[in-house]
């Protein structure tokens, strides 16, 4: 399959992320973006993997029914996860600070849920990606959160910025997973269509 393969769908991405639009850029994709307005709530007893799921597939169904049946929308959600809790988005300051004081100098997951769905097909996975930081010290949390503002981002970090080069010191898995779209997988699901 090649990107040209796609051209009987009109593809949209159900993500204001420009993370993920950058990933779908780089796979030769051509695509819209619509986003979603769901609110993003998830039932309490859902496990690791099933919350990133379900909700990509809230976005993308929510998306769906706006649009014609020639159209294949995409939808994702990036969780991380440590000592069986999840670490959304930090909403401020102190938030990202405490985010970034529990990840120091241990491992967590990061995963991503997908969702894509046409008017005849809908198929949903996802991708866990082991990550371990170094001990960070506060004047680099602090460094990190002030320059880089990672409020729009799962665990108040981005693998690709500062914070990645001199944090992580090892992962396990797809490092665009924890960009935020597991692209390999994006790509074999896409050739179900």
């Amino acid at each position: 399959m090649t990107p040209q393969n796609l051209d009987t769908y009109q593809l949209i991405l159900a993500s204001k992320s420009p993370r993920r639009q950058q990933l779908l850029k780089e796979l030769g994709l051509h695509f819209q973006v619509l986003v979603s307005d769901v609110e993003e709530y998830f039932p309490p007893e859902l496990g690791m993997t099933a919350i990133p799921e379900y909700l990509a597939e809230l976005k993308a169904t929510a998306v769906r029914k706006r649009l014609p049946d020639d159209s294949l929308v995409i939808a994702a959600d990036t969780i991380v996860w440590k000592d069986n809790e999840v670490l959304g988005k930090p909403a401020n300051k102190d938030e990202a600070v405490a985010m970034l004081k529990h990840l120091s100098g241990s491992q967590h997951q990061v995963i991503t849920g997908v969702n894509m769905q046409s008017a005849e097909k809908k198929y949903s996975f996802h991708a866990v990606t082991e990550v371990w930081f170094d001990e960070l010290n506060d004047s680099e949390i602090k460094y990190y959160i002030d320059r880089f503002k990672p409020y729009d981002k799962a665990g108040g970090y981005g693998i690709q910025e500062w914070i990645g080069y001199v944090g992580v010191k090892k992962i396990e898995g797809s490092f665009f997973n924890v960009m935020g779209l597991p692209v390999h997988k994006v790509y074999q699901f896409l050739k179900k269509f």
